[in-house]
């Protein structure tokens, strides 16, 4: 029998690659897995086109001024589970990597502080390497 192999938990794709830079850089360049995740030494982080992120987590409103902070913080937990990046070291940079872009964005200073509090004592699942997204199958056998 024919099957597919997935993961569920996104909502969110990027139509186009994105590129910027940011202060977390790694002592080599990183590659995730699945290809769609580059962060180099001098901080450049790509997301591919196709990139797939589930937007802003947790008791709040997908906003535009929380978009762009969310696929960023989000490919950063990814490569923390996937190990390339230590989620004891470079979990904090990244959640407050977050709090700056919505910032930037727009996003009133208040609550920017409040998505930043709120990882900060539930975001470490989400960075643990443990917690790894399951591999689903369909049909299931």
């Amino acid at each position: 029998m024919d099957c597919i192999a997935y993961k569920k938990g996104y909502k969110y794709q990027i139509v186009e690659e994105y590129t910027t830079n940011i202060p977390l850089k790694p002592t080599t360049d990183l590659i995730s897995p699945s290809g769609f995740i580059g962060l180099t030494t001098s901080g450049q982080l790509t997301l591919k086109k196709g990139y797939a992120w589930d937007g802003p987590s947790g008791p709040t409103i997908d906003t535009p001024n929380f978009m762009r902070g969310s696929i960023v913080h989000d490919a950063l937990y990814q490569l923390m589970r996937e190990r390339l990046l230590d989620h004891e070291i470079d979990r904090d940079g990244a959640d407050r990597l977050l709090q700056q872009m919505c910032k930037e964005d727009g996003m009133w200073a208040l609550r920017a502080w409040w998505v930043y509090i709120g990882l900060k004592y539930f975001g470490d699942p989400a960075s643990d390497p443990s917690n790894k997204k399951e591999i689903a199958v369909a049909p299931s056998i």
